[in-house]
Formats: C-alpha cells, structure tokens, sequence
C-alpha cells in the first residue's frame, strides 16, 4: 500500500486496469511500446473513446510510462524538453486506428498524479477510468497501480467541502474545477457527464477512499493551478508543433468536435503552426469556445 493511500483503492484500481480492451488497442498499445524499446515500463489507454467504446474514426488516448527520459530519447533534445515540460506528445497510428500518446517517466507520473503537482493534468485524467494495455512486468505495473491509485485521492483532496451531500457531488465539483484549470475546448456539463457516466464507479471509489482530509488553503491553490495550468497548456501546445506533425490541425478538429463550431485554418497557419495557435487562441478566449 502507497502512503496516504488505503489499500482498498489499489486494489480497485488494479481491478479497473485489468479490465479488457478491443484487441486492436491492446495491440496498439504494444506497438507503442515496442518503439521504445526496454525503456517502456506501461502503456495506459484512457479518455472518451474508452467510455464510449467507439473507436473507428476517433483520436485514441494513451499513456505511455517509461523508466526514464534519457533510456527513451538518448541524448535528443526530446528528453530535455520532456524534462522541462511534461509529457511530450506524439500521433501514432496501427491497423487503421489513429492515436496520440503522451510520454512520462515513472517517477514523473507518480508526483503528477499527487496534489503536490503543479498543474492538473495528469491526476484529473486518472482520477478516470484507465486501462493497463501493455506492461513490461509485474513490478511496472504495480508502480502504475501505486500512481494512479493517488489521483483519485488527490482529486477529493483538493475540492473543497460543502456539507452533506451525494457521494458523487464532491467528484463533479472536482472535475468541474479542474476543467477551469486548463484552457478546454469542451462545452459546459462535460465534467458532470464523466461521474454520470458510471456513477456507480465513482461511489464505490468514495466508498474506499473513505473521509478524505482536505488540503488547506484550497482557494489559493485553485488560483495558482489555474494560472499555470492555462499557461502550462500553451507552451505544451508550442511544443506539440514540433513533436505532433499536423498538430495544430488536430487542435481545431478538438475544438469543433467538443464545442460544435467550424473553424477552418489558414494555409499560413499550417506553415507556422505555433504563431498560428497564438493567433487563433485570443479569438476562440473572446467567443467562449476556449475557457
């Protein structure tokens, strides 16, 4: 058992990653994998094409955890950008399925999924279903069950209390905020729509978590992870337009999928990618597209 962490939330965790997949992402999971060799440690498919089960024609979502940043890019400026803003992002595809992965080591998706992280992104994700697609042994994958079995912890931990209430008030609130601490395409009611999706889920997760102590001082730190959390999610889409060929055109097809509109880009803003997000973002901030 983690510190902090009850045992009975492990063990559903590890349950819940146990859970089969399509073949086809199990398959894509190892061919992630396989393209880095014995620095892979897991592979982790989540997200709303794992709550919806539609595959065909989506973007899947996947984690892969390596053991650390040099063992996966050598001597490349990849491992220090890794480094210096986690995770790297790269579009990949097999047996017809397209996908992007993100890159983290071990060490860095364990903090991230704890509140001493500094932005959102990885623990509102795994405080989510997940499934383990691809392991490199069993000591991998108890170092995932150990990580991912902090973010649900850390989301109860960080939304601040409001009296009596449903057992799943606390995780809409919570995803509610953290939807406030990224810059989000999607429209309003999304972070209700993941706990009511499987409400059944997420109670008995409250069920083994148990009395959860609040972190003090929550507000001040909501304030904080919403500023670098905006910030954090600019400079990691600069540095997709380097690492995610056609980035910027998977940025506009998430924001029409999620926020019903039709944005089309501009040949120059393909060219340019990075100076083309910069452009377009104050336009989709003033029309509410982007909160």
């Amino acid at each position: 058992m983690s510190a902090g962490v009850p045992s009975d939330i492990e063990s559903l965790v590890a349950a819940e990653l146990d859970e089969p997949v399509d073949p086809r992402i199990a398959a894509m999971g190892g061919a992630i994998a396989a393209e880095y060799g014995e620095a892979s440690r897991a592979v982790l498919f989540y997200g709303s094409c794992l709550r919806s089960a539609e595959i065909e024609g989506q973007m899947l979502d996947f984690y892969l955890i390596v053991s650390d940043y040099r063992a996966a890019y050598g001597k490349r400026w990849l491992a220090a950008a890794t480094r210096l803003i986690p995770p790297n992002v790269f579009p990949f595809a097999h047996d017809g399925l397209a996908a992007k992965y993100a890159v983290l080591s071990e060490a860095d998706f364990h903090a991230l999924c704890g509140p001493e992280a500094s932005t959102v992104s990885v623990w509102a994700r795994f405080a989510q279903p997940a499934r383990l697609v691809w392991c490199r042994d069993a000591a991998a994958r108890g170092a995932a069950i150990r990580a991912i079995a902090r973010a649900p912890a850390t989301l109860l931990a960080l939304t601040p209390e409001r009296g009596e209430g449903d057992a799943l008030d606390p995780w809409r609130r919570g995803f509610a905020l953290t939807y406030g601490a990224e810059l989000r395409a999607e429209r309003g009611g999304r972070s209700d729509s993941i706990v009511d999706f499987d409400p059944t889920r997420y109670r008995r997760f409250a069920e083994a978590l148990g009395a959860v102590p609040r972190e003090a001082g929550l507000e001040r730190k909501w304030r904080k992870l919403r500023r670098t959390g905006k910030l954090l999610t600019l400079a990691r889409l600069a540095k997709a337009s380097l690492t995610f060929s056609g980035g910027i055109d998977y940025l506009v097809w998430k924001i029409n999928r999620h926020a019903g509109t039709a944005i089309e880009l501009r040949p120059w803003q393909r060219r340019f990618p990075i100076l083309g997000a910069i452009t377009l973002l104050p336009r989709l901030l003033a029309r509410g597209v982007v909160r």
